[in-house]
């Protein structure tokens, strides 16, 4: 069980966003219940999904658990699978918040809610 091929980039990958927001971007997003709760739905669509994909019974994905730590939660899932796909969302949301316009910019004749 190395690991290494799996398992460690998604540590990173999760190490990375979390250090992109909190040294570069500065969104506060984290503090906001409306992204726990969007990604709350993203986690349940997730495991249907990635549940489906990856049982043990009848895999249509499948890993060398050489390259992963072999746990899988619920149904077969790869613990992995949701640090990347933490990774991916929050990325994607950071960026989408930081380059969001804002009242106080420039153009403030703008309204927004």
């Amino acid at each position: 069980m190395s690991g290494l091929g799996y398992t460690l980039p998604a540590v990173v990958a999760v190490v990375a966003v979390i250090a992109l927001e909190l040294a570069v971007l500065r969104t506060g997003l984290f503090g906001k219940i409306e992204y726990w709760i969007s990604f709350a739905i993203v986690v349940g669509f997730q495991v249907i999904v990635d549940g489906w994909l990856t049982k043990l019974s009848a895999p249509i994905v499948i890993y060398n658990e050489q390259h992963s730590t072999g746990v899988r939660f619920p149904w077969d899932i790869p613990v992995e699978d949701f640090l990347f796909g933490w990774a991916m969302v929050t990325a994607v949301l950071l960026l989408w918040e930081k380059q969001r316009p804002r009242p106080n910019d420039d153009d403030r004749d703008q309204q927004w809610p």
